[in-house]
């Protein structure tokens, strides 16, 4: 997650998910380096989704 391209991209990606979902927060998107599973977690538990639900969410911005 060190890269600036990386990083842009998960910003745009953020904003993209928060547009979509706007009970979502920027603590909710918070992503760490080796966290991503925990912002997974906490983004099954906020939406109501499932881990593979929201994969494919992401992937699709």
């Amino acid at each position: 997650m060190d890269s600036p391209e990386t990083k842009r991209t998960w910003n745009e990606q953020k904003s993209r998910l928060k547009q979509k979902f706007a009970i979502l927060t920027d603590n909710d998107l918070v992503f760490a380096e080796g966290k991503n599973e925990e912002m997974l977690a906490k983004l099954q538990i906020t939406l109501g989704k499932t881990r593979e639900e929201l994969r494919k969410i992401i992937s699709s911005l």
